[in-house]
C-alpha cells in the first residue's frame, strides 16, 4: 500500500518531490490566523501607539518577506518564484486575524508560502507588543483554499476546522 504522504519514498523515506514533469499553472493559496490579546494591547496597535511603532505595517512586511523565505524553513520545499504575496490585516474584539494571499505560476503549489506569511505576521505582532502583553496567544493558523494544480480547487469550510 501506498502512503497519501507524498514526501516519503517506497522505501519510508524522506524526499523532495519530483516535479520537475508537471506544468506549470498559475496556483493561488489563501491561509488566516488569528492573535488574540488583551483590549489595551489591541488599542495600542489601533491607535499606532505602540513602542516599536506601526505594528500591522511591520508585520505585513515581515509575513512577505517568510513567504519568499519558505523553502529556507521547511526543508522540503520548492523555492518558488512568487508572483504575489498579499497580507490584511482585521481587527475583531480583542484579537487580530491576519490573511495571506500567495500566487505563482509553477509546478507545485503555494500553501506552505500562505501558511508561513501568517504565522511569522503573527509572530511579529506577538514580537512587538509583547513589553505590553506576554500572554497573546496565536491560533487558528489554516488553509482557507487553494486553486490551481492537479488536486484541483480546495476551499475549507466551517465544518473542516479542528478543535
Amino acid at each position: 500500500m501506498t502512503s497519501p504522504l507524498t514526501h516519503f519514498d517506497a522505501q519510508g523515506q524522506a524526499h523532495m518531490v519530483d516535479v520537475g514533469g508537471k506544468p506549470a499553472t498559475r496556483r493561488v493559496a489563501v491561509a488566516t490566523g488569528r492573535i488574540e490579546m488583551r483590549p489595551a494591547t489591541r488599542a495600542l496597535i489601533e491607535s499606532g501607539t505602540a513602542r516599536k511603532g506601526d505594528v500591522l505595517g511591520i508585520a505585513r512586511i515581515a509575513g512577505i518577506m517568510a513567504a519568499k523565505k519558505t523553502s529556507d524553513l521547511i526543508p522540503l520545499c520548492h523555492p518558488l518564484a512568487l508572483s504575489r504575496v498579499a497580507i490584511e490585516f482585521s481587527i475583531d474584539g480583542a484579537a487580530v486575524a491576519c490573511t495571506a494571499t500567495a500566487e505563482t505560476t509553477g509546478p507545485t503549489g503555494v500553501e506552505m508560502e500562505a501558511l508561513t506569511a501568517v504565522q511569522v505576521a503573527l509572530l511579529t505582532i506577538y514580537d512587538m507588543c509583547k513589553a505590553a502583553d506576554r500572554a497573546m496567544v496565536i491560533g487558528g493558523v489554516r488553509l482557507l483554499e487553494k486553486h490551481g494544480g492537479q488536486s484541483g480547487r480546495y476551499v475549507a469550510d466551517a465544518a473542516q476546522e479542528h478543535p
